[in-house]
Order: structure tokens, then sequence, then C-alpha cells
């Protein structure tokens, strides 16, 4: 493991709850200068008393983004750990979802992380050295019913770390996927507000209620392969730490076989797999 002194500091974004929150507190525990982001700035009031720095950060307000960066340039020089966390998920059939919701999925998840990365890149490159976590999912190897945006949000983090990643590597610069399974954090109650309401003559009416329950099933604290965010947390660590990292963290059960198991089945019996564990009308 490199210690916080040859790493230097680390800023994450989304530390509200979950995974970021988890995450700040896991870098402060081990030694390193940890700037703490959210929206809320009260919501960062634990991490402050850890002894985190904590930072006002809408990751789709580029002032915002610039003004983070800057804060730790200021006083460090560079960012030495970029930890892109934050993101919310997008459910719902594809026909509901309007543009403007994939697009703030998107903003977030995507374009968020993608543009603080180009903002930290400089002063990585000055300092010959630096790491870009990004917090992917499981849901950017895997696609099913229901989660269509969410997917197209983490591949396409996906796609653009195996970009990056060669891109930067030349500078000293590595680029790290950490990709969980499901997690019990607050993930799940955000989820289900995106599910788009749309009446009940919806055609989508009875898969939305079922789409519902059956994420809240997957999500549920002590279900199969669901971790907790501390789990995940140390995996972030890990990736942020180690010396030679490797290029992806699959993290937990279903993380790790999921996607083998995905890959050997036909597309045809997933999808009627995914349709007897999420019924629509007419199935």
């Amino acid at each position: 493991m490199l210690k916080a002194a040859e790493i230097g500091p680390v800023l994450i974004t989304g530390c509200s709850s979950g995974v970021g929150r988890a995450a700040a507190a896991a870098f402060r525990a081990a030694g390193f200068e940890t700037f703490a982001t959210a929206r809320d700035p009260l919501a960062l009031e634990q991490l402050r008393a850890l002894g985190c720095a904590t930072l006002t950060l809408d990751v789709t307000d580029e002032d915002a983004r610039r003004a983070a960066v800057e804060a730790v340039e200021r006083q460090f020089g560079a960012v030495g750990v970029l930890v892109n966390n934050a993101g919310y998920g997008q459910y719902g059939p594809i026909e509901e979802i309007t543009l403007d919701e994939m697009r703030r999925q998107f903003e977030t998840n995507v374009f968020g992380g993608m543009r603080l990365s180009q903002l930290v890149l400089p002063g990585m490159r000055r300092a010959g050295k630096g790491r870009i976590v990004n917090v992917s999912s499981v849901a950017g190897r895997v696609s099913v019913m229901g989660g269509g945006a969410y997917h197209a949000a983490k591949f396409a983090t996906e796609a653009i770390a195996d970009a990056l990643r060669p891109e930067v590597e030349p500078f000293g610069i590595d680029v790290v996927n950490v990709l969980p399974g499901p997690i019990a954090t607050h993930f799940e109650a955000t989820l289900l507000k995106t599910i788009p309401k749309t009446g009940d003559d919806s055609p989508y009416a009875l898969f939305k209620e079922n789409l519902a329950r059956g994420m809240r099933a997957f999500l549920a604290r002590g279900g199969f392969g669901v971790m907790t965010a501390d789990h995940v947390a140390n995996a972030v660590l890990k990736a942020a730490t180690v010396a030679r990292p490797r290029t992806r963290y699959n993290v937990g059960f279903i993380a790790k076989f999921g996607p083998v198991g995905r890959a050997l089945a036909p597309d045809r019996l997933v999808d009627a797999v995914s349709r007897l564990v999420i019924p629509n009308k007419g199935s």
C-alpha cells in the first residue's frame, strides 16, 4: 500500500450518505487529507467532525466543479486521488422515461465524473502522479429490464474509463473502476422515487409495481449478496492506495459472478427469465 504522503489529497463526490460517506471516513482514518463533498453541506457535519475538509459540490454545476478542484489545488498543488462516487439510479420502462430524465441521469452519473476528471488531470500531470477511482457498478456490465437508463450511464462510465486509462498512463496517472453488486444504502429509496408515475392506465403499471417490489428485495439489508457501504468503501480505499491496482475491482458475489453468467447465457433466455422475475401484463 502507498502511504498518504506519497499519494496526496483525496477528493470524493457524493458523500452525504452511503458509499461516499463511508469512503471519506475510511480515507480520513487512514491518514489522508480528505475533501468530502455533497450538494447539501449540512449532510457532511459527521465527516467534518472526523477531520474531513468539506465542500459544497453539485457535480452537474461547472462553477461548483471548478471551485472544488481549485480549493484542493490551492492547498496541495494537485489532487492525489479523485473518487467519482456521486450518482443515483433512474429506473422504469424505457418508453416512459423522458429525455430530460435521461439527460439528468447522464449529467450526474457520467458527465459530472468525466468533467471532474478533466479538471484534475492537469494538476496530476504536473505532479507526475494521480489516480482516478470511479465507483461504477455491476450494472455497467450487465443490463436488465427496468434499469435501462441507469445501466446505460454505468456502461458509459466503463467505456470512458477504458479509453482514458491508456491515454493518461504515460503521465503517471491511473484510472480504476470499482464495481459493487447490491448495497444496502439510501440508493434504493432514491431509485424507487425515479420510477415514472404515469397512472393506473399505463401499459406498464403492473411492471412498475413488480419492479419496485423486486428492487426492494434485491437491495434489502441481509439479502443474498447485499453488502454494506463500508465493504465497498474498503474496496475504494484499496483501489486508490495499492501500488499496482487492477483496472477493475468487482466487489461482492453478484458483481464477481453475475457478468460471467450473463456472458454465457443466450439473450433470449435472459429475457425470458427477466420477464418471469418482473412480470408485466401479457407475460
